[in-house]
């Protein structure tokens, strides 16, 4: 009997969450996607008496990411941004400003499949797709937040309930 491969997950079956109290805040249509690189420095190893420069880690960089979704009337996300934003008089208030997003993937039975929970989340962008009264496509806005790590867990067929 030959290997059984699992299909790989669907990029539009996923889910958001915020981990405080990890409810599905939103359903976002479109996440840009986790970038992260390494920064490294090269030097000659110290035993290597090829005199081969060997790559040593100093840096983790994590870009910023994006989620975008229907514009409807909820403000969760926007009072998040608005408290790291300056307002009329003040500057940022400092209230919850990071956060962990979840973003979650699922498998064609809409289980959990694979989550990736994003360290330190902070809203740092807002745009509001223009508005084109020719077209008839969803009104739709993003928010972009910049991340400090990553996780990502996989969920075993056995822990679901």
């Amino acid at each position: 009997m030959g290997m059984i491969y699992p299909q790989p997950f669907r990029a539009f079956r996923f889910l958001v969450e915020i981990e405080d109290g990890g409810a599905v805040v939103a359903a976002f249509s479109q996440f840009s996607g986790i970038k992260m690189e390494v920064d490294t420095v090269q030097a000659r190893s110290g035993d290597d008496p090829r005199g081969v420069q060997d790559y040593v880690p100093v840096l983790t960089r994590f870009m910023p990411v994006t989620l975008t979704k229907g514009v409807v009337g909820d403000n969760d996300f926007l009072d998040w941004l608005f408290s790291a934003a300056a307002g009329d008089q003040t500057g940022p208030n400092g209230a919850h400003l990071r956060r962990t997003l979840n973003i979650v993937a699922l498998d064609d039975a809409g289980n959990r499949g694979v989550t990736w929970s994003l360290k330190d989340a902070l809203p740092i962008g807002y745009e509001l797709m223009p508005m084109d009264g020719g077209k008839s496509e969803v009104l739709s806005e993003s928010l972009t937040f910049a991340i400090t790590g990553m996780k990502r867990q996989t969920h075993c067929a056995s822990n679901r309930t």
